[in-house]
């Protein structure tokens, strides 16, 4: 038997919501999670969106540094009441979210690469919280929203910098782990400095660590050792080895120049602004939704750009950067994607 329901009215945080449907006892499950979901976005419209965050991390990494600095951006315009937990193990991941969702948070904010199933299993048990997650996967309705750091595209181009600009024609590059959001800055970086020199060779490391300098120097010393006068800085700890070594560096998600002045030839930058200020916007309004928000990393959304050191680097090679990112930007020109592992050549 079919009852019709022709208004629902709730009223939550100061808001009054009205819905209209027609249900069945199978549906009116499906129902109520849609309508917690807009319960918990409907409330921010009376008050502050309240972020609460969890790293795995601490917060002065540079990947996790980007999200943190979005949203104490978004804090300081009165945007948001945000709070964060650092430096979770993988263990307290799962109970660390909960405690949040019980807190009352309208969004919860993290990365959860190896951690998938725990997270989305939180998720499902509260649906009436959005949850916005950094994650190799996709989206699940009608909570489960992801995110990644697309900065293929500047990488292209800080690649570009470095094949022209290799004297020995070997680039040294060393990354943390080999999942996609790695590996596809790593291609690109590569694809952009065979465009400008076909040349060129590269020595390839990962350190299965997302947080280990002392490593990422000795792998570092190794390469350049090997002939590489240009390092991929994927990780902390590259650069150093680079200024120890005097050779130059390639950085990624953050601008280190200031650190290793004379040493950093360029940067592919990651801008998180664009991604939170979109998830903000759609809790806010009550029309948060779980879908990849990976776009708004994209040079396009402002998620990415490309810094460069022009001190270092010749007129002519900055004219012909500055052309391939105009037609980047002008979706002229598309950078390939390519997740799989990347290898040394022999």
């Amino acid at each position: 038997m079919v009852k019709k329901v022709t208004t629902l009215i709730i009223k939550k945080g100061g808001i009054f919501m009205k819905f209209n449907f027609n249900y069945t006892r199978r549906a009116i499950l499906v129902v109520a999670t849609s309508v917690g979901l807009a319960m918990t976005a409907g409330a921010s419209l009376a008050e502050k969106v309240k972020v609460g965050a969890v790293y795995t991390l601490p917060v002065e990494q540079q990947w996790i540094s980007r999200i943190h600095k979005a949203l104490n951006a978004a804090s300081d315009r009165g945007e948001v009441e945000y709070v964060f937990s650092e430096n979770v193990a993988n263990t307290d991941y799962e109970r660390v979210m909960r405690e949040y969702a019980e807190q009352g948070m309208h969004m919860i904010v993290g990365e959860v690469f190896g951690l998938e199933r725990a997270a989305r299993k939180v998720a499902k048990d509260y649906p009436g919280t959005a949850f916005l997650m950094g994650s190799s996967f996709g989206p699940v309705s009608p909570n489960f929203a992801v995110f990644d750091n697309w900065i293929h595209e500047p990488s292209y181009l800080s690649g570009m910098i470095a094949g022209a600009e290799t004297k020995s024609n070997v680039i040294g590059m060393v990354g943390g782990y080999a999942i996609p959001e790695v590996n596809r800055l790593m291609h690109a970086f590569m694809d952009g400095a065979k465009e400008v020199n076909p040349n060129v060779k590269f020595l390839v490391s990962f350190l299965d660590s997302w947080y280990d300098p002392p490593k990422a120097k000795e792998s570092s010393f190794a390469m350049i050792d090997a002939g590489a006068d240009i390092m991929f800085a994927e990780r902390f700890g590259v650069a150093d080895a680079a200024v120890e070594r005097g050779v130059k560096a390639v950085g990624n998600v953050i601008d280190t120049s200031g650190d290793y002045p004379g040493t950093i030839l360029a940067s592919a930058l990651w801008h998180f602004e664009a991604t939170i200020d979109k998830a903000v916007s759609k809790v806010a309004s009550g029309n948060f939704e779980a879908v990849d928000y990976g776009q708004y990393s994209f040079m396009g959304f402002g998620g990415g750009s490309l810094v460069v050191d022009e001190s270092l680097v010749s007129s002519d090679v900055m004219a012909e950067v500055r052309v391939r990112e105009a037609e980047i930007m002008g979706g002229m020109f598309r950078v390939n994607v390519n997740d799989a592992r990347p290898i040394s050549d022999k």
